[in-house]
């Protein structure tokens, strides 16, 4: 990969990931409220550095250990620097069982936005899709049932692999439920701000997951994801500091995070199966779809 296909790799990682934790961002502005200034401090300067190095740093180097065990812990890590090719080869060939996996938890991310969450209407047909909310698990159900069939004629793990992303989407999703319904209670409560710390670091978590399977789409390099997911924090936390009102009013942004979920899903899925998608397309569409809702946003501020 050429020095501008990882600059436009780490760019797109940082926008999605930024884009991708506003909903985070929310939570954390709310709940920073109500707590002292050393504990804020505390948060915003040694929580960014769990939220980088041990969350978004540790966790895609354990899905790569996961996905190919035979390189050992350190080296899975250690293997995208590696011009061996028989590394190379353990890699491309595991591949397909974390991106059919990733590509199965966005893709259903994706329906569970359009089908079950309330939000601004940004295209025609999404008010249809919210009207129709049961209708949700029947379209997960029968997709995940169809996706496995054609994955067990390549390979059974690639089978298991698409379970196992369905699995995690499913437990995340219930800790993201509960999410809103935590945070009013710890807001009327009296709750330590340590309580609250703790409670900040397990949302942060748990809402990284969707940003780092997201980004094995963009690419396999453990190092530019820890890069581009690191900067994206960043963002997301100054954001957190001073500018989460503003980011509020650009009400489709979170549309637009939804659609570079959807196209990412369906990229990983399809290169888990074979199908040649250019390194150049994730971050291109992502900046695209992100860019396109964020000017959708602008009119409608200038409007009102």
């Amino acid at each position: 990969m050429n020095f501008f296909a990882m600059s436009l790799t780490v760019i797109g990682l940082c926008l999605f990931e930024a884009i991708s934790s506003v909903d985070n961002a929310i939570i954390n502005a709310d709940v920073l409220s109500g707590m002292g200034q050393k504990a804020r401090r505390w948060f915003l300067c040694w929580g960014i550095i769990f939220a980088v190095f041990v969350v978004r740093g540790l966790l895609p180097w354990l899905i790569v250990w996961g996905t190919v065990p035979q390189l050992g812990f350190w080296g899975a890590f250690t293997a995208t620097f590696s011009n061996d090719p028989r590394v190379m080869a353990a890699i491309n060939e595991s591949s397909p069982i974390l991106l059919i996996g990733g590509g199965i938890f966005l893709v259903f991310l994706f329906f569970s936005w359009l089908f079950l969450e309330e939000k601004h209407y940004g295209l025609k047909g999404e008010k249809f899709f919210y009207k129709n909310g049961l209708w949700f698990y029947a379209v997960v159900s029968v997709l995940l049932c169809v996706i496995v069939w054609f994955a067990i004629q390549r390979h059974s793990l690639m089978a298991f692999g698409a379970v196992v992303g369905s699995s995690a989407f499913f437990i995340t999703h219930g800790f993201k439920s509960s999410a809103e319904h935590k945070e009013k209670e710890l807001l009327n409560s009296r709750a330590t701000d340590i309580s609250k710390i703790l409670y900040l670091e397990v949302i942060d978590a748990t809402f990284s997951i969707d940003g780092v399977l997201g980004a094995f789409a963009f690419t396999l390099s453990v190092p530019l994801i820890l890069l581009g997911n690191g900067l994206g924090v960043i963002v997301v936390r100054q954001l957190t500091v001073g500018n989460i009102e503003r980011v509020k009013k650009y009400v489709y942004l979170k549309n637009g995070a939804m659609y570079s979920v959807l196209f990412l899903g369906i990229f990983m899925i399809g290169k888990s199966f074979g199908v040649h998608i250019p390194e150049w397309v994730s971050p291109v569409v992502t900046i695209g779809v992100i860019g396109f809702f964020f000017l959708k946003s602008w009119f409608l501020i200038k409007k009102s």
